[in-house]
């Protein structure tokens, strides 16, 4: 019975993903047209943000379906990690796009271009509503997948806002320069967040232990037992970010039955569970010589 509840949630967070990746591709076809109808620049950079998320959400959509394999003979811990493939693709397409209309933008600022203020007004009003379709599909879901796609798709919804916004003022004034400056703003924001995406995913790569946990307070925790004499060998990273693995070695303070090193490994782990979701533990007896350290 917990069996099938738990693959009925991961079936109905695949079922979202798959709704938000569609109404957002989609949407961005549009925003590519409209785009190049008004002639607004900022459109277009808006654009290539939903682009990237269109990669983002697809690609989590289809890691989501893929997670429900579990491991392999090829991958003994699954799939998880496959998801650094697509954020680090994802991020270059971005960063290249963001660099060619920074190029189109900046020379914009003192030469600006006539845009249809009002066909931007329709498509950031739109733009409003098909986002925020979205994130309410998302924000509904359980699972790790949905929750920070719903995020990325929120900071769309402010970024139409901008839009929106900045529209409305090119319709009263007489400001051309506005469009220019938001797609620059837009693109600024989508460098700096992927510049932050991409050094996470390369810390995670590099097997960097993650920023989240304490190693000492892991390894006074695991020194509260009162048969661990010392703890050593202890290493730590993620799979994906979300995902923790931990292996270590642990002197005792005399020998045991395997009965007595079953409890002791699992009061361990009981410990640890909070922090990390996968644990190795190596016994050492009290006069044993450690060969890896």
């Amino acid at each position: 019975m917990g069996h099938h509840h738990g693959h009925h949630h991961h079936n109905h967070g695949t079922k979202n993903l798959k709704a938000a990746f569609f109404l957002n591709f989609f949407f961005t076809i549009i925003e590519i047209v409209g785009g190049l109808y008004t002639n607004s620049l900022a459109i277009l950079s808006d654009a290539l943000h939903d682009l990237g998320d269109s990669m983002t959400i697809g690609l989590s959509w289809y890691f989501q379906k893929l997670s429900e394999k579990g491991r392999d003979d090829l991958y003994s811990y699954g799939y998880k990690r496959f998801s650094l493939l697509g954020a680090i693709i994802n991020a270059i397409v971005l960063l290249l796009g963001s660099a060619f209309i920074l190029k189109e933008a900046i020379p914009g600022l003192t030469n600006p271009n006539e845009t249809d203020a009002q066909g931007m007004l329709i498509l950031a009003v739109f733009g409003v509503i098909v986002n925020g379709a979205a994130v309410l599909k998302l924000r509904k879901g359980t699972s790790i997948n949905e929750r920070v796609i719903s995020l990325h798709l929120l900071e769309d919804v402010l970024g139409w806002v901008a839009v929106l916004i900045g529209s409305l003022a090119m319709m009263y004034y007489d400001a051309p320069w506005i469009d220019p400056l938001l797609s620059i703003l837009i693109s600024l924001f989508i460098i700096f967040n992927v510049v932050k995406n991409l050094k996470k995913s390369f810390s995670i790569i590099l097997q960097a232990t993650p920023k989240e946990i304490d190693v000492k307070s892991i390894h006074d925790k695991l020194l509260g037992l009162p048969e661990i004499t010392d703890v050593h060998d202890c290493h730590i990273w993620t799979m994906d970010g979300e995902y923790h693995v931990l292996s270590t070695h642990l002197r005792l303070d005399k020998d045991y039955s395997l009965n007595e090193m079953a409890n002791i490994k699992s009061r361990a782990k009981k410990l640890l569970k909070e922090d990390v979701q996968h644990v190795t533990i190596e016994f050492e007896g009290k006069d044993e010589q450690c060969e890896g350290c």
